[in-house]
């Protein structure tokens, strides 16, 4: 990139930066909770979950600390929920090998557990000012225009091009640079005006006169991204399970999809009522009521779910319990960590008080 462009790009977020909760600390908690929490979710969704996951767990050696069933519950709706165990993994690697602080260097971040050269790349530069790369999809997105890259965007081949240039430029002295403001402003670009969907505004951007897409007419095309292919779908079939007083709750495992939170019993497929009732007979239940409840949809990045659900009033659940299933109250229902995929369960039992 040109030293000009740098410049202009530099001042220009100084003086259009958003105001954000973990940019105006600078705190290297802040930023690497914030980058992790923005991996995959929209800012304006992660604004009120980092406000109020910080309140709950202000600092390293409280997430370290933190029981598994309250860190998912403050995850909630964020999805991805690996990423929560992934934080709260690193930090007690934290507390017992680095006295409870992040180190400044990518070198170093990299060797934490569940941190990759992205969330590295950006502790290292927006948190200690370090010369480091940090490539999301923003990034790759304004540099392959501004480079005029036009092969697939999803290509590893591509982000190693992008990552050559950068660190090409980081390999060069640059007295008084600011890093962060740097790979800031970048990310700010792409988030604002170098947008991907509808036309980027071109004529706000402080790189447009050398960026290759614009002088080209070329934005609509680039950057190329193949089609992704067609989500699976999974149908399943979810058990409301209840007594006079309490649902019955079971506990996913600790690997794979949703690992270790809770959920409503279920099947993966679609039964019809009397499949249901047979199956529920089978598992010891004598159903006394049974009420159909809407049909809902949750989407995964590669899978979709097509969920069915039965509120079953049974006279008896206490036969079931074990280490994987648990009885719980209305309210306990509500304060559970259960994945966003059952919200609309929930929120109608909820919404029946």
């Amino acid at each position: 990139m040109k030293n000009r462009d740098i410049e202009k790009l530099i001042q220009w977020y100084d003086q259009n930066k958003r105001s954000l909760p973990w940019r105006d600390t600078g705190n290297p908690y802040d930023v690497w909770l914030s980058e992790v929490m923005l991996q995959q979710t929209r800012i304006e969704a992660v604004k009120p979950k980092y406000l109020a996951f910080k309140k709950e767990l202000p600092d390293i050696a409280s997430l370290a600390n933190c029981d598994d069933d309250r860190l998912m519950r403050l995850w909630e709706g964020l999805g991805y929920y690996s990423r929560a165990r992934n934080l709260k993994k690193c930090a007690k690697y934290l507390m017992k090998f680095c006295d409870g602080k992040l180190p400044e260097n990518f070198k170093h971040l990299m060797v934490l557990p569940g941190i990759g050269p992205y969330t590295a790349g950006a502790i290292a530069s927006i948190a200690f000012n370090q010369p480091a790369p940090a490539i999301d999809g923003n990034v790759l997105r304004v540099l392959t225009r501004y480079y005029g890259i036009t092969e697939d965007i999803r290509l590893p081949k591509v982000k190693k091009m992008i990552e050559e240039k950068l660190n090409n430029f980081y390999g060069c002295k640059h007295p008084n640079l600011s890093y962060a403001s740097f790979n800031q402003g970048i990310m700010e670009l792409g988030e604002t005006i170098c947008v991907p969907n509808g036309a980027p505004q071109c004529k706000k951007c402080p790189l447009s006169q050398n960026c290759y897409a614009y002088q080209n007419q070329m934005t609509d095309r680039i950057p190329y991204r193949s089609s992704l292919k067609d989500r699976k779908i999974l149908e399943r079939t979810l058990f409301i399970i209840q007594d006079d007083q309490s649902f019955l709750i079971h506990k996913r495992p600790q690997e794979g999809l949703l690992a270790g939170l809770y959920e409503f019993p279920g099947v993966d497929a679609h039964l019809t009522k009397s499949e249901m009732i047979s199956h529920i007979e089978s598992l010891g239940f004598t159903p006394l009521r049974i009420t159909t409840l809407p049909e809902a949809k949750h989407i995964f990045t590669h899978l979709e779910w097509h969920m069915r659900a039965y509120e079953i009033k049974v006279a008896e659940i206490q036969h079931l319990l074990d280490e994987q299933y648990y009885l719980v109250n209305k309210k306990e229902l509500q304060s559970l960590a259960i994945p966003s995929a059952f919200r609309k369960y929930t929120d109608w039992y909820s919404l029946r008080d």
